[in-house]
């Protein structure tokens, strides 16, 4: 797999992230979505990026920078026909090392609260993330879970 910087602009990409925003909306209310889509992804903050096998798309992930010690993971999509297949797992450890190279000491995500997204924790759970309370501008809400790990 080859994973990549991504400038965002290629038809592939805007459309699995088009797809997470709707699948997004699916699970969480309006006032709470905090999917980004691919004008919020463009932010000099946020480094993106995707996951090739050969000529196609399997998934993409981006860190943002909180402060020059914090980094939130945002983002991670694995493509539909791509799920199961370790996609997330290479994308996540990818993420991570970039996280260290960066010189964050902490990585921290928020995901869904709810069935759909009991695989995401579980991964983030195996990376060594643990439960915390909300970060940055989030808040408390039953939809939403954070977690954290020290690098």
């Amino acid at each position: 797999m080859d994973i990549k910087l991504d400038d965002l602009t290629g038809t592939e990409i805007t459309s699995l992230i088009e797809e997470h925003v709707h699948n997004m909306g699916i699970h969480y209310p309006d006032d709470i979505n905090y999917g980004f889509n691919i004008e919020d992804l463009k932010k000099p903050e946020i480094t993106f990026w995707s996951a090739w096998e050969q000529n196609e798309l399997v998934g993409c992930g981006a860190l943002i920078e909180l402060d020059s010690q914090h980094g939130e993971l945002k983002s991670m999509k694995t493509v539909p026909s791509h799920l199961r297949k370790g996609v997330a797992k290479q994308i996540l450890e990818h993420i991570i090392e970039e996280a260290k190279k960066q010189g964050y000491t902490r990585l921290s995500l928020g995901t869904g609260a709810m069935e759909a997204f009991e695989a995401a924790r579980k991964l983030y759970e195996n990376y060594g993330f643990e439960y915390c309370k909300p970060f940055s501008d989030y808040e408390e809400d039953p939809y939403s879970v954070f977690m954290t790990k020290e690098l």
